[in-house]
């Protein structure tokens, strides 16, 4: 290879830098988190001091846990922060929910852009003036998870990396399906989410197992007042 095929190549591979004024503004209100997702913040910020953490898996056993309630909230308590920009990303290619939690369409979003159906900026949305931005799933695909094996997926968390402070990613249930897992190794670690009285032990022992106890930020437990509580 020439020393220009060489530099062009690596050229390729670098990360584009993403400008978030590109990005389509959602109407869209949110609430004000409640206190315990702000010290939830403040915890994952303390972490910070022992291990980077700018992307972040929510997780769950089973669809019900309140994982996605959780990234939710995670998300507006992190975008509060002046000058903080934060991405909450629906990785839950399957049964995605956060387009209808936002009111925005579900596509174009990650699937569209990882088929090569949309630029990045576009399938984001910013939530109001905040600095909150979501990216929906995108259209249905057939096979989530052959799509996230693509090469693509870790040259889209590299390039979002460069634009947010924080990145969350909502995930399909660990029993479920085996997209958590392969997400888990593109995040700094993971947040188990579980609901008081409905998360069994043997589903719990099972997800623990399936993350791996060093992937596992903390375990968190809805379903209890106040909420969340956990491990942290």
């Amino acid at each position: 290879m020439s020393r220009n095929a060489a530099v062009g190549a690596a050229l390729a591979e670098a990360p584009i830098e993403l400008d978030l004024e590109l990005a389509p503004v959602a109407p869209f209100r949110a609430e004000i988190p409640s206190e315990e997702f702000r010290t939830l913040r403040t915890r994952l910020e303390q972490l910070q001091a022992t291990r980077p953490i700018q992307t972040v898996l929510v997780a769950s056993p089973s669809r019900g846990d309140g994982k996605s309630f959780t990234a939710v909230n995670l998300a507006l308590a992190e975008a509060q922060l002046d000058d903080d920009p934060t991405l909450l990303c629906d990785f839950d290619l399957r049964t995605p929910s956060l387009h209808s939690v936002f009111r925005i369409d579900r596509s174009p979003g990650i699937s569209d852009y990882l088929l090569g159906k949309a630029d990045l900026p576009e399938t984001m949305r910013r939530i109001g003036n905040s600095n909150l931005f979501v990216m929906p799933a995108g259209q249905a695909v057939i096979n989530p998870l052959e799509l996230l094996h693509l090469k693509e997926v870790r040259r889209l968390m590299d390039r979002l990396r460069k634009g947010f402070r924080r990145i969350l990613l909502d995930s399909p249930p660990l029993l479920a399906a085996s997209d958590a897992n392969l997400l888990a190794g593109l995040a700094d670690g993971a947040l188990l989410v579980t609901r008081m009285g409905f998360t069994t032990p043997d589903s719990m022992s099972r997800a623990i197992g399936s993350l791996g106890q060093d992937c596992i930020l903390g375990i968190l437990a809805n379903g209890t007042s106040p909420v969340p509580s956990g491990r942290l």
